[in-house]
C-alpha cells in the first residue's frame, strides 16, 4: 500500500490540467464529472460542512444523556432526549444506510463527524506507522457484531446513556487513533470503524463512483510527477489501482487528478458482479452472511419475538424449580445490562444470558441455512471453489442492506407512531422492499454465474440457489412484520 500511496505523490507538482491525454470532452463535460469537479473546488466548504456536522452530533450525544429520562408527555418538538432519539435512530442511521446505495460513501467523506475529528487529529499526532493488528481483515464483521450486540444489551434505542457510552466511545476511539497513527489520514475510518464493513458493502451497489483511467494515468506518468499538485487520499485508498466504491468516501479530492480520475455512472451490477470476484473475502462473507443477516435480524428480533419470551419463561422455571434464583435477581448496572428500576426497566442475568443467546443462535440459523445455499450454488457452476463461494455471497448485498434497513426503520415507524403519526401503506412498502431486493440478488446470482459458466442449466441453479439464500432473509422479516 505505501507504494500506491507514494504513486499520488505529496510534493511538489504541476497543474494536472497541463497533462496530455486530458479527460475525454464528453465526459468533462458529463453532470457526473462535474459534480466530482465541484467536489474538489469546494474543500473548504465541506470541511465547514463537517464541523457544523460534528457541532450537531456532539450536541445530541453528550447533552440528553446528563437530561432527566423523558416522561410521557415529552415530544420530538419539546424534548431534547426524544429529538435526539428520533434523529439517530429514526432518521440518521436508516438514511445514512441508504445514501451508500444511492451515492456510495458520500457520507463518510463529506459529513461523518468521526471521520472528520479523527483526520484532523492525526494532523497534529504522533503519525506512527499503522500497526500489523489494526490491519487486521477480521475488524469490520468483529466490531460490526460487538457493537450491535451490546447496544441491545443496553437497550440504546431508548436510552442517552447508552448512546454517549457506545456512539461517544466510538468518536473517542477515532480521535485516539488519528492522535497516534498516521498524517493526515482516517486510520480509524479505514480500518477500525464498526459500521466500515456494512457501508463498504452497501457501496458496490451506488451507481456512481470515481472511475480511474489507468490508460490516461499511465500516460500522464511519462511526463513525470514535477508540478502535479498534492493529493491525500485520507482513507488511504491506493486510487490509481482503485476499481470500485467499497473503499472510496467519494470526497473529490481526487477529481481528475493526471487528467485520469473522473466521477462517473455506472451499473449497480457492476462491482459485484466485475470486481467482487478477482479476490475473495472470506470476512466480509462472514459480514453479508452470519452478521447482516444473522445477528443483526436477531438483534431486531428478539423484543418482538413470542419464542424469546417462551425461551426465558422456560429457563426461569426450571431455575425456580431447581431452588437456583439468583439469576433472577441480580440486576447488572446499565453499562452492563438495561437497568433503569424507575422505569420498571430492568435486565437480570437471566434476560442477559437469553438475549445473548437468542441474537447468536438466530444468526447461527440463518447464517447456516444460506451457507448451505452458497454452498449448493457454488456446486452447481462446477464443483467446490472457495473463491467462487464468496463471489456468489456478493450476490447477497441487497437482501443484507435491505434487512438492516427495514430494521431500524421499524424503529423510525414506531417513533412516529409515538407522535401520533402513522405511514399509509406500510405493508405494502415493506413488502416492496423485500421483493425488490429479491429480485436485485437474483439478477447478481445470475450474471456472477454467467462469468463462471456459458452452461445455462448450471446457472440456472446457482441462480436458485441463491434465490433460495435471499429467501431464507425474505422470511426472516415476514416473520418479524406479518406473523408477529
Amino acid at each position: 500500500m505505501a507504494a500506491s500511496l507514494s504513486s499520488v505523490g505529496s510534493g511538489e507538482r504541476r497543474d494536472e490540467s497541463t497533462l496530455s491525454p486530458s479527460m475525454p470532452p464528453l465526459v468533462r463535460q458529463s453532470f457526473a464529472h462535474g459534480l466530482g469537479e465541484w467536489l474538489r473546488r469546494h474543500q473548504r466548504m465541506i470541511q465547514t460542512t463537517q464541523w457544523g456536522v460534528v457541532l450537531v452530533y456532539l450536541v445530541l450525544v453528550a447533552v440528553p444523556a446528563f437530561l432527566p429520562l423523558p416522561d410521557r408527555t415529552a415530544h420530538v418538538w419539546n424534548n431534547l432526549t426524544v429529538f435526539a432519539q428520533f434523529a439517530f435512530w429514526g432518521l440518521w442511521w436508516p438514511f445514512v444506510l441508504l445514501s451508500m446505495v444511492l451515492v456510495g460513501r458520500t457520507w463518510c467523506g463529506v459529513f461523518c463527524p468521526e471521520g472528520a475529528l479523527t483526520e484532523a487529529v492525526s494532523r497534529v499526532g504522533l503519525g506512527l506507522s499503522v500497526p500489523r493488528w489494526i490491519k487486521w481483515k477480521g475488524w469490520p464483521f468483529v466490531a460490526f457484531v460487538c457493537t450491535t450486540v451490546y447496544g441491545q444489551m443496553l437497550s440504546i434505542y431508548q436510552y442517552p446513556m447508552p448512546v454517549l457510552l457506545i456512539l461517544g466511545g466510538s468518536t473517542a476511539g477515532a480521535m485516539a487513533v488519528g492522535a497516534l497513527y498516521g498524517r493526515n489520514k482516517r486510520v480509524w475510518c479505514r480500518y477500525l470503524c464498526p459500521v466500515n464493513g456494512v457501508f463498504g458493502l452497501l457501496a458496490k451497489l451506488a451507481p456512481v463512483h470515481f472511475k480511474v483511467d489507468q490508460d490516461a494515468w499511465a500516460d500522464s506518468q511519462k511526463n513525470g510527477d514535477a508540478g502535479i499538485r498534492a493529493l491525500n487520499c485520507a482513507p488511504l485508498v491506493p486510487i490509481r489501482t482503485m476499481r470500485g466504491a467499497a473503499d472510496c468516501h467519494m470526497c473529490g479530492r481526487c477529481s481528475d487528478f493526471r487528467g485520469a480520475v473522473s466521477y462517473s455512472l455506472r451499473s449497480p451490477a457492476e462491482e459485484i458482479v466485475d470486481v467482487a470476484g478477482q479476490t475473495a473475502k472470506p470476512w466480509e462473507t462472514m459480514l453479508i452472511v452470519f452478521g447482516l443477516m444473522g445477528v443483526a435480524v436477531g438483534a431486531f428480533h428478539w423484543t418482538a419475538s413470542p419464542w424469546y419470551v417462551d425461551m426465558k419463561e422456560a429457563v426461569a422455571t426450571w431455575l425456580i424449580d431447581h431452588s437456583i434464583l439468583w439469576p433472577l435477581q441480580i440486576e447488572p448496572p446499565w453499562w452492563i445490562l438495561t437497568h433503569y428500576p424507575d422505569l420498571n426497566d430492568s435486565m437480570t442475568l437471566l434476560d442477559g444470558a437469553v438475549l445473548l443467546f437468542y441474537i447468536f443462535a438466530t444468526a447461527l440459523v440463518l447464517g447456516g441455512a444460506i451457507s448451505l445455499c452458497l454452498a449448493v450454488g457454488t456446486l452447481c457452476l462446477g464443483g467446490w471453489s472457495s473463491a467462487r463461494f464468496h463471489h456468489l455471497a456478493q450476490s447477497l448485498v441487497p437482501m443484507a442492506g435491505c434487512g438492516v434497513f427495514l430494521g431500524l426503520s421499524a424503529t423510525t415507524v414506531t417513533l412516529l407512531k409515538a407522535e401520533g403519526i402513522t405511514i399509509a401503506s406500510l405493508s405494502l412498502l415493506r413488502g416492496g422492499l423485500l421483493l425488490g431486493a429479491f429480485l436485485w440478488v437474483v439478477w447478481l446470482a445470475f450474471a456472477i454465474s454467467g462469468r463462471e459458466t456459458g452452461h445455462i442449466i448450471r446457472r440456472m441453479g446457482a441462480t436458485l440457489a441463491l434465490a433460495g439464500a435471499a429467501g431464507v432473509g425474505v422470511a426472516s422479516w415476514v416473520v418479524m412484520f406479518w406473523i408477529w
